[in-house]
């Protein structure tokens, strides 16, 4: 008993360890490829090789943490509250702008899928890989597919479009608060969200509001997704 709260107590002290210093770099440098949630995972593997802690073991000691992001899912439906006015100002430019980049992620996945011949499997990590890491566990494992493949491809999605997204828009020409926000709130989820509160109230409010309403649609794709799959 003892052994197992100690490696539960090394293993979260670990891991909270690497975020800090993560985060201090990522404060420090303010680059958006420095993100404690990409920095820290980095940092992570590499103690945990250096110290030859089998991933197993880590696993079994950090399971708080996996506990903590299954309740998180509860917490979406706080910015939609918040935002409620909002929403209703913009309910028909949200949906559709929602409904159609979520929409066009799982058709990406098709094309790649037909191009490249994935398997089932590695169909069904890369499908919820734009939405908001607890639901993407959630709905990954709902279609049959990896927990470990559906991390790697959530996080280096959110990386890409958050490095690659504001540019985008800005040779595109998309001046419009809603519009910015919604584009990095799907495409990138919490990292778009923070990244469109850099630029404005709104266009921040937007991406949190898109963060969740996209992850809420593919839900509802799952029903028809399980079919074609």
């Amino acid at each position: 008993m003892s052994s197992i709260l100690f490696n539960s107590i090394g293993c979260i002290l670990m891991t909270l360890a690497s975020y800090i210093a993560s985060l201090q770099v990522f404060r420090k440098f303010k680059k958006s490829w420095l993100n404690p949630l990409y920095t820290g995972t980095a940092l992570l593997v590499t103690i945990l090789l250096l110290c030859n802690i089998p991933l197993s073991v880590y696993q079994k000691g950090s399971s708080l943490f996996e506990l903590l992001l299954q309740l998180s899912v509860v917490s979406f439906a706080v910015p939609l509250y918040k935002e409620w006015p909002l929403m209703k100002r913009h309910l028909k430019k949200i949906f559709s702008g929602v409904f159609a980049g979520t929409s066009l992620g799982i058709f990406s996945v098709y094309i790649m899928s037909q191009v490249f011949h994935f398997n089932q499997e590695i169909i069904a990590s890369l499908i919820p890989r734009s939405v908001t890491l607890p639901v993407a566990l959630t709905v990954s494992d709902g279609l049959g597919g990896t927990t470990a493949f559906t991390v790697f491809f959530v996080l280096f999605s959110g990386l890409f479009s958050v490095m690659l997204g504001p540019n985008l828009l800005k040779w595109l020409g998309i001046n419009s608060k809603a519009a910015k926000g919604l584009a990095m709130g799907t495409s990138a989820q919490m990292l778009g969200a923070s990244r469109s509160l850099m630029w404005g109230e709104e266009e921040g409010a937007m991406g949190c509001i898109a963060m969740t309403t996209s992850a809420i649609i593919l839900s509802l794709f799952i029903p028809i997704l399980l079919l074609l799959l």
